[in-house]
């Protein structure tokens, strides 16, 4: 299983690397964190999968918006604090979090939304679940880096390089 993540997650990086962007157009990690759950959609809208990325992290650590945009939603969510940052056509959406910002405020690339909570279930003891959707199409979050380096562990190196 450790090796299907490493692997689905190098893949998503290098697609995501492969599209154009501007240093402008980067966006950012929305807290610092490496995947511990990569992007895995389902076949069809209603089946089983990973409908975003989830980066470990910290309870407490501060949630940044990775691209401009506006907080669209705010406030809890079948019991989880979940924020929802809308940009252009897509938006992305971020869970635990306790937001930090009202909905309808613009932020900023970098600028703090919230912060991060415990309670998201994932390989890590606590992770942020960052998603992102272009109307109904579940997207891969780490496409809204344009083109930036994650650095992977030695281990999911190892398991992509095939030992």
């Amino acid at each position: 299983m450790r090796t299907l993540i490493a692997l689905v997650t190098a893949l998503c990086l290098v697609i995501g690397a492969a599209a154009p962007a501007d240093a402008a157009a980067r966006g950012v990690l929305p807290v610092p964190g490496r995947v511990v759950g990569a992007f895995a959609p389902p076949d069809v809208r209603w089946g089983s999968g990973h409908r975003g990325v989830d980066l470990a992290a910290s309870a407490g650590v501060a949630v940044v918006a990775p691209v401009d945009g506006v907080v669209t939603f705010a406030q809890d969510l079948a019991g989880r604090p979940v924020l929802v940052l809308a940009h252009g056509d897509t938006r992305s959406t971020y869970e635990p979090v306790v937001a930090s910002v009202d909905v309808g405020t613009r932020v900023s690339r970098g600028q703090v939304m919230g912060v991060l909570e415990a309670g998201h279930s994932c390989a890590a003891p606590v992770c942020l679940h960052w998603g992102l959707r272009r109307g109904e199409t579940y997207l891969n979050p780490l496409s809204l880096l344009g083109g930036e380096v994650i650095l992977l562990s030695d281990a999911d190196a190892a398991a992509i390089r095939g030992g």
